[in-house]
């Protein structure tokens, strides 16, 4: 290679107050979280009269536990299933990273269901207002992985490869701004263009759909490009574990779309 970017060596420590520190990879959780909390509360005052500012609120709190216990468990679960069996303690190691978005995502699921079902709420227009604040989250948390430089790209020469330091010596794709775009900005913008088109909003679980889709598609888009997880590789398939867990994403995504667009 005659040319490629240097990696930005930024601190994936921000702050350090004695024993506590403060990363960026956390901050990014808070960031997602509170971004998107003010962004339901105004598309629900917006676009529904039938969830309250009161009641978005109110759900921050069971976001917060679905997307760590869930992001959490299903790392566990769908990344190093032996290793935390050996060590089971290391489960609760938050700290030391380890987070999976369909993990979280299903933790996020779960405490929708549940926290519709208490309320009394129209579940699908209020996934469909989580939808849209979703790829926030994912934007940041994208751009934490690339400051820390965890989870890059498979070796290139793309003018744009970097050297990142956990990743030996030579130039590789940084798919965490791949992902942080895809994910992230692009399928916030399709959301946010669709959430003001009242024949979408009129038919609620559409926005929900083309959340769950557009996430699988980028997903698996991006991991082509990826590195796959050094303890796990590539599946018999071919493909990597990220690709099979979007797959049935993608599938119900499209169910969605199409079941709500006819009904």
């Amino acid at each position: 290679m005659l040319f490629t970017l240097a990696f930005p060596a930024i601190d994936p420590v921000l702050i350090q107050l004695g024993p506590l520190a403060i990363r960026w990879y956390s901050l990014a959780y808070v960031a997602g979280l509170i971004l998107g909390w003010l962004l339901v509360r105004r598309l629900a005052s917006m676009t529904s009269d039938a969830v309250s500012r009161d009641d978005v609120d109110d759900f921050l709190t069971w976001a917060t536990i679905g997307v760590i216990l869930g992001g959490r468990l299903g790392y566990v679960m769908f990344y190093s299933p032996q290793s935390y069996l050996e060590n089971p303690l290391e489960i609760l190691y938050v700290w030391q990273g380890g987070m999976s978005f369909h993990g979280g995502f299903s933790g996020v699921v779960v405490a929708t269901i549940l926290f519709t079902r208490k309320r009394k709420l129209p579940m699908l227009v209020f996934a469909d207002l989580l939808a849209c604040a979703a790829p926030l989250g994912l934007f940041f948390g994208r751009l934490a992985n690339f400051i820390n430089g965890e989870l890059f790209g498979r070796v290139s020469e793309v003018p744009w490869a970097m050297v990142f330091p956990r990743g030996g010596p030579y130039p590789r794709h940084p798919s965490q701004l791949y992902e942080a775009a895809l994910e992230g900005l692009i399928l916030f913008i399709v959301l946010i263009i669709l959430v003001r088109l009242p024949r979408i909003t009129g038919k609620p679980g559409i926005l929900t759909g083309v959340f769950i889709a557009g996430y699988g598609i980028a997903r698996s888009i991006v991991e082509l490009y990826r590195e796959p997880d050094a303890h796990i590789g590539l599946l018999s398939s071919g493909a990597t574990m990220g690709q099979m867990l979007s797959i049935p994403m993608i599938l119900v995504g499209v169910a969605f779309i199409v079941y709500f667009v006819i009904n």
